[in-house]
Formats: structure tokens, sequence, C-alpha cells
């Protein structure tokens, strides 16, 4: 008995101690260690946006240098689009490559360098590029999916994917998308022991399949690095084993000015996204020399990630440290009440409406259960339609594709993926399973909510190119919804150039577009007709129908049908415009006011 209680209390027993080796250093060293001329670098969007001290580092000691980097990640935006305008980056492959935030809108950084030859986009959705990583991951050297079919990747990606008829389904078709290995996993965490065991918070994005199958493993940044024995507080939370990472190092608000959620993890100060940041780069993005004066400023000039923070100064950290907070919209909610009770509307407000009140009706009257929509103005259009649906009582759950289930839109901010919306999330999950499972698996219900920079008569829609070198934003989870929701409702500003017979580049097949709300009216597709019907018009002061009818003409490239029961769709309601404006006071994506409707 005593040799056994000797035994029982044998260092050898004990859970401290367990460590195999610090990886801990510098990121200046990680990167200088790590990073390769040429290499497919892997920018892992796990919970964040951007891992932005990696990108800024690697800015630094490339710049003026050959980087012949290739990018993959599920989006590109203003950090790849520094390394872009260096000159250190060959090819993209992503599902999304804008700004955005606050509006999503085209990267002219990521244009000029498509027109003049410098930079190859390669096209995905956002669901296949997570199937890509994780085949990669799990040493697979495809795996299938209903995404892509009937749209321009297919065509443009045959090296990488296979379109056969569906062996076990008769009548069918799979697609198979090939495994994507990148050579280096950039990531930021929130805690890191010193082996690089990492925690990140849902909702996981991506999650961390690409991180697990990159050949050379992952330079990993974290807000903190911790002892193991306090890591196994939050083993549920860790994501990403040390035995992948090469090195951590401890980069308070290394995702600046990407937000840190906090949910299920109070004890440590995380920040909310820095819009007036990411504004100020949009703009300086317009024009080479500015946004060469931008990246001098808060890229070349810094020595480090410290003197990013120094810069960025303690009043600003203090403050979007403090709105991180889930609560903090209520702060200036009281001073809204003079923009939201106007009455004049613009059109693009009647659309949204109008497209709310569609949604909601098809929910009921098809019984869907689920609903997921797109940034911008259909996404408010989508949260308004739910706060119809929530004053009577029937049950709809809101989706984001980022990993967010069951959602309650807060007030005040019109961003679809902002972080206060992520504490009223009743699943917070990721991408595959919000894409592969509950927009399309096989007892989904879920009807889809998009807009389009241009849609064609037969529904395809366009978020891609305008022409061989005019590049637009790319698919993001628009394909993929498309695919396989069993509804999708589209809103777009009626113009002859956004209406048109034939998009250039089909993003997403309209066979399940069975709705386009304009800014002028409605369109459908009735019984088994494959075009559109005109089904009403928003109140105008045309004069009589015929000249209702010839201006939808005059502003559209369709040929379209015009509606036996063709009626004037009632303007909006007052509650109606304020439950809008309560998300969008400052007016982002409702446009300014003026008198003409």
């Amino acid at each position: 008995m005593e040799r056994m209680q000797k035994l029982l209390h044998d260092p050898i027993f004990s859970v401290q101690g367990s460590e195999t080796g610090s990886k801990v250093m510098p990121l200046k060293e990680a990167v200088s260690r790590y990073v390769k001329q040429g290499m497919m670098i892997h920018t892992c969007q796990t919970s964040i946006r951007w891992c932005h001290a990696i990108f800024n580092e690697i800015a630094r000691q490339f710049w003026g240098k050959r980087g012949d980097f290739t990018l993959a990640g599920i989006s590109m935006n203003f950090p790849h689009a520094v390394l872009v305008h260096g000159g250190l980056v060959k090819k993209m492959i992503t599902s999304y490559f804008g700004d955005p935030y606050i509006v999503p809108s085209p990267n002219r950084v990521f244009q000029k360098a498509v027109k003049e030859g410098t930079l190859e986009i390669e096209h995905w959705s956002i669901y296949t590029i997570t199937l890509r990583l994780q085949a990669a991951a799990l040493n697979l050297p495809f795996l299938p999916t209903h995404s892509l079919l009937g749209s321009t990747m297919e065509q443009d990606n045959k090296k990488d994917l296979v379109v056969m008829d569906d062996p076990l389904r008769e009548g069918e078709k799979i697609a198979l998308v090939s495994a994507l290995q990148p050579d280096l996993t950039i990531a930021h965490g929130w805690l890191a022991d010193s082996e690089g065991n990492a925690v990140f918070l849902a909702p996981l994005g991506e999650n961390i399949k690409g991180a697990l199958g990159s050949k050379k493993g992952v330079i990993l940044t974290v807000e903190k690095i911790v002892p193991t024995e306090k890591l196994r507080k939050y083993s549920h939370m860790v994501k990403l084993p040390g035995t992948y990472v090469k090195s951590v190092s401890e980069v308070p608000f290394g995702a600046h000015p990407s937000g840190l959620s906090r949910t299920g993890l109070d004890e440590l100060d995380l920040y909310s996204e820095d819009y007036a940041f990411i504004e100020e780069v949009h703009q300086a993005g317009k024009n080479k020399d500015s946004f060469q004066a931008w990246i001098d400023k808060w890229v070349l000039s810094c020595s480090d990630h410290e003197d990013y923070l120094a810069k960025l100064g303690h009043e600003r950290i203090q403050r979007l440290t403090g709105q991180s907070n889930p609560e903090s919209w209520r702060v200036n909610f009281s001073s809204l009440e003079k923009i939201i009770d106007d009455e004049k509307y613009t059109p693009i407000e009647m659309a949204m409406v109008v497209m709310a009140r569609i949604l909601a009706q098809k929910v009921k009257k098809d019984k869907h259960k689920t609903l997921l929509a797109g940034a911008g103005i259909a996404n408010l259009a989508s949260w308004l339609c739910f706060y119809k649906l929530k004053q009577e009582d029937y049950p709809l759950e809101l989706m984001a594709e980022i990993g967010m289930y069951g959602y309650v839109p807060c007030p005040t901010e019109p961003i679809l993926f902002n972080t206060s919306n992520f504490a009223t999330c009743k699943i917070t999950t990721d991408i595959p399973t919000i894409m592969g499972l509950f927009v399309g698996g096989i007892k989904a219900n879920c009807i889809g909510a998009l807009g389009a920079a241009q849609i064609d008569q037969h529904g395809s829609i366009n978020t891609t190119k305008m022409d061989q070198d005019n590049v637009i934003v790319g698919s993001g989870g628009a394909n993929d919804v498309c695919s396989v929701a069993k509804d999708v409702v589209a809103i777009l500003p009626q113009s002859s150039d956004r209406l048109i017979e034939d998009v250039y580049y089909i993003t997403s097949p309209g066979k399940n577009v069975s709705t386009v709300v304009s800014t002028m009216g409605i369109f459908e597709k009735t019984a088994n007709d494959s075009g559109f019907t005109l089904t009403g018009y928003f109140p105008s002061n045309e004069g009589n129908l015929e000249k209702i009818i010839e201006k939808f003409q005059k502003k559209s490239s369709w040929s379209f049908n015009i509606g036996k029961n063709l009626k004037e769709i009632k303007p909006p309601a007052h509650d109606e415009l304020k439950m809008l404006r309560i998300f969008d006071p400052n007016r982002y994506y409702l446009g300014a006011l003026n008198n003409e409707y």
C-alpha cells in the first residue's frame, strides 16, 4: 500500500510539466524565419476577418523585393491589397475580393492589378473554398458539393473541379472540388500556450481546416500567451493543436481593425471593429498615391506592432475595448429619434421594405424555418422581415454564413458580421455547418435573400466580373445559397445595365431565384416559366400605367411579361421605415433622403 501511495504521488502523473517545448518568438523573427518567396500563404479567417499584424510584418520585410506570393482564403480585403499594391502577390484564390465594410464594394487596388495583368484571381464560393482546404487536411484528393454547378466557376476551374453524374442518385449531377494545400498558414487567435495550442471563439468562419492542412504549419499570433495549466480550463475552445504550429507570438490588438468576440471568454479584454479606420483605408485605396501614403503611415513607418499600437493611441484602444460589450449599441440609441421618424423615403428603402414583405409571405406560405441573407441591402430587408414575423410570434431563424444561427440583430449597426450580434446567437458554428447542413442539408428548408450587381432574365446573378478585366467582388456565399436553398429573393437598383439579357459572368445560377425586387417594382417567375413577369410597381409620378410600363422597359434590358393583375405596391408604413432606420441610422445603405421617390 505504501508503494502504491508513493507511486500515486509520483510527479510523472502530474498534469503540470507536460509541455513539450516553447515556440514563442517575436513576430518579426517568425516572419523572417518562415515566410519565403513564392509561397502559397493561407490567410486563416477563423472567427476574425484579418490577422492584420502578420500582414503588416510581411509587408515590412518584403517591401521592394520579389514576393511572388499566392494568397488563399475565403476573403481578400484591404490587408491583402497592401501586399498587392506592393507588387508582392501574383495570384489570389478566394471567394470574395473587395472592401467588405462599411458598404460592400469593389477594391480599386485589386481592380487595377487585374486590368494591368499583374494579378490573377481564381474564383470560388465561400463553401467550396472551405471544402478544398478541408480535403487537404483530411488527406483526400477531393470533396463533393452541389455548389458551382451551372456557374461560370464550373467552367473556369476545370483543372480543380470535376462535374459528374451522381453515382448514387440517378439523374443528378455532383461536383468534386480538389484539395487545396497551402504552404503556410497565418492566423490570429485569442489565447495560446507556449506550444501554440490556441483558443478560437465562435462563430468559427472557415474553422481551422486550412491550418491543419498547410505543408509547413502555422505562424500564429494571439492576444495573450498563458500557461498550459490555464489553457486546459478552455480546452473546449482550443481549436488549433500546437503540433501544427511553427511559432507563436503575443500580439495584443493583432486583429485590429477587425474585432474579437468575447462570447464565452469574459475575462479577456477584447475589442470591437474599428469602422472609422476601415473607412479611412477604403477611401485611401481609391487612389494609388493616397493608398501609398496610408501604407507609409500605418505599415512601413512602424518598426513593429508596438509602434502601430502607439500610433493608434491609448484613447482609441480604450474606446474600441469598451465597444466590444454586446450592449454598447444602447449608448447612442436615444439620439436617433429625429432621423428615424422622417416620413420621406428613398427608392432603396421602398425596395427593402417590399423585399421584407415578400420574404415574410414566402416564409409563412412555404413554412421556411431559416433565412440566410447576403450582406448589404438584402441583409437589412431580411432583418426587417425577421422583426415583422417576430411581432406575429412566427418562428424564423436568421443565419449568416460565417457560422451564426438564430441570431437577433442589434440596432444601430447594419454590418452583417458585427460582434454585438454574435452574443445573440442560439448556435455559433462554422461555414460548412451553415452552408452545407443548414442551407443545403437533407432537412433544410432555407430561403435566401441576396443582393446583386447584375441579374439576367433567367435569374442568374453576377457579382464577379463585368468583363474579362473588370472584376467586382466575387461570390462569397451567394453561389452556395443559390445552388441549394429552396427559394431565393434578389434585390438591386433598377437600370438597363443591371437588369440585362444575359450576364457576362454567372456567379450564381438563377434556377432557384423566384423573385427580383428592384427600386421600381417586383418581378416574379410564374408557373414553370424560366423568365420573369412584372407583377407590381412602386408609387410613381409617371401618370398612367402605359407610361409606367414604358419606363420599366427603358430601364431594363430584359424581356419580361406584364402580369394580368399588375398592381401598385403600397408605400412603406411608418413602422417599416422606423425599423429599417434603427439598424442604419447613418444611412450607409439607405441613401440620402430626398423628394424623388
